[in-house]
C-alpha cells in the first residue's frame, strides 16, 4: 500500500488562503480622511450657527422695535429702558441677546427716532460685529465677526 498525503481542512497561514490584514499605513490614510470630512463638517456648523446667532439678533430686534412703536403710541413718549415696556405690560420678559448680554435702547436714539442694539459676540458696544437697529446689514455675519 502507498501512503497517501492527508490534506489538512484549513490551510496553515492567511497568505495560504490568498488573503492579507489591514496594514497601518492604510489604517492612518482612512484616519486622515475621516478627519478631514470632519473638519470640513465643523467648519460648516459653525458658520451656520454664527448666521443663526444674527438672524435670531435681527429678529429680536425688530420685536423689540415694535414693542417700542406701542409703548410710544400708548403713552405718547420713550421708553427710557427696557423695563418701561416691562412694567407697561407690553413685554412679558426682558430677553438677553443670543450671546447672552443685555440688548441696549437708546430712546430718543442718535441714528432714529430709537436705537436698539446688541453688543455681539464680543460683547462690546461699538465694534463691528454688533447688530444694531439702525444697520442696513442687519443679520448678516459681519466680516470680522
Amino acid at each position: 500500500m502507498q501512503a497517501q498525503q492527508i490534506k489538512h481542512p484549513l490551510p496553515r497561514s492567511a497568505a495560504a488562503r490568498g488573503t492579507r490584514g489591514i496594514t497601518l499605513i492604510e489604517i492612518l490614510v482612512v484616519l486622515a480622511i475621516i478627519g478631514l470630512i470632519m473638519g470640513g463638517v465643523a467648519v460648516v456648523a459653525f458658520n451656520a450657527l454664527a448666521r443663526a446667532k444674527y438672524e435670531t439678533a435681527a429678529k429680536d430686534i425688530a420685536s423689540w422695535s415694535e414693542s417700542v412703536e406701542m409703548y410710544r403710541l400708548y403713552r405718547g413718549e420713550c421708553p427710557k429702558s427696557p423695563q418701561d415696556l416691562l412694567a407697561a405690560g407690553i413685554i412679558k420678559r426682558i430677553s438677553k441677546d443670543p450671546w447672552g448680554s443685555d440688548y441696549v435702547l437708546t430712546c430718543p436714539g442718535e441714528h432714529a427716532e430709537f436705537d436698539i442694539s446688541s453688543p455681539g459676540q464680543d460683547r462690546e458696544l461699538g465694534t463691528v460685529d454688533d447688530a444694531n437697529s439702525w444697520d442696513e446689514h442687519l443679520g448678516e455675519v459681519p466680516e470680522d465677526g
